[in-house]
């Protein structure tokens, strides 16, 4: 798998940083970050954060002009649809909270002492982990259904077996042992369990998918643990907790939580799997951020997994929209669509293991590669801008000061 990850060079290369950029730490534009948004028009800004723009009938954030039969549409869903779905979507959640409650109600949660906050009820075990487990995955399969995914396309990649294929089209080389080293490497490690699943970000639906297949522990803010109903499931799931602005030696003791979940699913199958979105944002589906390190620390095998969301009105893609606006609209849809792409097993090699940021990368061309996404190196920084740009904040040193989380 080295080999061809060798021949997929990313679309742009990232421009060599002068040393005021190298002490500066703040996520800047490259050089020309410290332009004002307003000096930019909408067809500028578009062309430079791509990634986020919406390309939907509703417009960057849902509130374009609409044709008159778009309106009609809209008007029908919100007085027979929407109703529906709130009422079912609800009922599902309650009744998911119940068992939830029925099955941790005499069970201690699992505490991480290092790091505070951290408690989740994912490690129990017997038949209330199953119990939770399945009716899980049911119940988030039939919130899919509700929210008009009524098909899920799945396919499945065989990456060696068309690396392999490729070889055999290709003369070999007397002196070329890399390809029969790798072979003999996957041979001996194909049984491992991946220690976490890493996939592209484009909706919080993204959630409900994964939560339908792996029912996979996530990395969330600490404020959804006390969220009515969601906070009990968050715990069930083994939501490791992060505070969005906290202080740096907090965020490195929860990279550390994340580091040892990842070891511990990899090496016990009893173990909740982590689920982790490297990109650290959403992207409108068609591009593939930079990926954080983290879901990579372990050095544990991940299993790649790309989610498409094929659209003709509405955009699935929660970028520039505010949550209960995409969440209405979504809602309004008479059917949605999602294609799902799952890759074999990563199986790192000794110089990715010694090098996450390699790892990392190496991943992420596979995903692109497969995925037929387009890599670009901006990231939550740049979203920001364009998103305060949208907004008409003309100035924006608070924007580009602050940390990508």
């Amino acid at each position: 798998m080295e080999t061809e990850l060798k021949s997929i060079k990313p679309e742009r290369e990232r421009e060599p940083e002068s040393e005021s950029a190298k002490d500066d730490d703040r996520p800047l534009l490259k050089s020309d970050a410290n332009r004002t948004a307003s000096s930019d028009s909408l067809e500028e800004l578009e062309k430079k954060y791509a990634a986020f723009v919406r390309s939907d009938v509703y417009g960057p954030m849902g509130r374009g002009e609409l044709p008159l039969a778009e309106k009609a549409l809209l008007a029908i869903a919100l007085v027979t649809l929407v109703p529906l779905r709130v009422a079912l979507g609800t009922t599902i959640l309650v009744v998911y909270y119940v068992i939830c409650r029925l099955c941790t109600m005499f069970s201690a949660p699992n505490r991480n002492d290092e790091e505070e906050g951290q408690e989740d009820f994912a490690h129990v075990g017997g038949w209330r982990r199953a119990v939770i487990f399945k009716s899980g995955q049911l119940f988030s399969r039939l919130m899919l259904f509700v929210f008009g995914f009524y098909w899920i396309s799945e396919s499945y990649r065989d990456v060696e077996q068309q690396q392999e294929q490729q070889q055999q089209q290709q003369p070999k080389q007397p002196d070329d042992k890399s390809s029969s080293l790798n072979g003999e490497e996957h041979e001996y490690e194909e049984n491992e369990r991946p220690g976490a699943i890493v996939s592209n970000h484009v909706s919080y639906v993204d959630i409900l998918y994964h939560m339908s297949t792996s029912f996979p522990s996530f990395v969330a803010k600490r404020s959804v643990a006390k969220l009515p109903l969601v906070g009990l499931i968050s715990k069930c799931l083994g939501c490791v907790y992060v505070q969005r602005e906290s202080k740096s030696s907090d965020f490195k003791g929860v990279a550390g939580v994340v580091t040892e979940r990842v070891k511990e699913a990899h090496e016990n199958r009893d173990a909740p799997m982590m689920m982790l979105f490297p990109e650290g944002t959403t992207t409108n589906g068609d591009f593939l951020l930079p990926f954080k390190t983290g879901a990579f620390l372990a050095r544990a095998p991940v299993l790649p997994v790309i989610l498409r969301y094929p659209y003709q009105r509405f955009s699935v893609a929660w970028d520039s929209i505010s949550g209960v606006r995409h969440v209405i609209l979504l809602l309004c849809q008479f059917v949605n669509h999602i294609q799902v792409v799952r890759l074999p097993v990563y199986y790192p090699s000794q110089e990715e293991k010694d090098d996450p940021k390699l790892y990392a990368d190496n991943v992420r061309r596979l995903m692109a590669c497969e995925g037929n996404l387009i890599m670009t190196d901006i990231g939550l920084a740049e979203k920001r801008i364009y998103h305060a740009a949208l907004n008409g904040n003309n100035s924006l040193p608070s924007v580009l000061h602050q940390k990508d989380d």
